[in-house]
């Protein structure tokens, strides 16, 4: 009998804890994950989202896993955040031809979002990433398309530097 009680409270401190890690918004599917860094992006002095970057123990690296994400501060449709997504991939200079392609699949991951919903990516290299809606997984996007769209944020030549400094834990 003391097993079996030791089993099941076992399991209640598994669940809890899992709970608590969901509720302190750390990654699915990134053991070990910390902020590596935060900030907040908006647009003629509205916040848009808040953008928190994640890493095992707290350490960033780009050949590395890490996830990167986003709570929203505004409704948006899933169709502007794919526009937007591909303009900034654009302005990095990513190849046109790949940009149609990259729309259909960035539409199947990125949904409408409300007030207070995070969208959040895992990245794997060599694998791509994995992308989660209010904790559940809504698809994956190939490694290539992955380096880009984390470019967004992450790439020096990125449209918001000092959101990137933020979020790299440099500013």
């Amino acid at each position: 009998m003391d097993a079996m009680r030791k089993l099941i409270f076992g399991c209640l401190i598994f669940i809890g804890l899992q709970g608590a890690v969901l509720a302190n918004g750390a990654p699915p599917d990134l053991p070990d994950a910390q902020v590596v860094g935060q900030g907040q992006f908006s647009r003629f002095g509205f916040s848009v989202y808040e953008a928190r970057l994640w890493a095992p123990s707290g350490r960033y690296a780009p050949e590395r896993p890490f996830a990167l994400s986003l709570t929203y501060s505004r409704s948006i449709a899933g169709d502007r955040l794919v526009q937007a997504s591909v303009d900034e991939m654009q302005k990095l200079q990513v190849p046109s031809a790949d940009r149609q392609d990259w729309r259909a699949d960035l539409g199947r991951v990125l949904p409408d979002v409300v007030p207070g919903d995070s969208i959040t990516a895992v990245y794997q290299p060599g694998q791509g990433a994995v992308f989660f809606h209010r904790d559940r997984p809504t698809g994956r996007i190939n490694d290539e398309l992955a380096r880009h769209f984390f470019g967004i944020w992450l790439d020096p030549r990125t449209s918001e530097p000092t959101l990137r400094q933020a979020l790299l834990g440099t500013q």
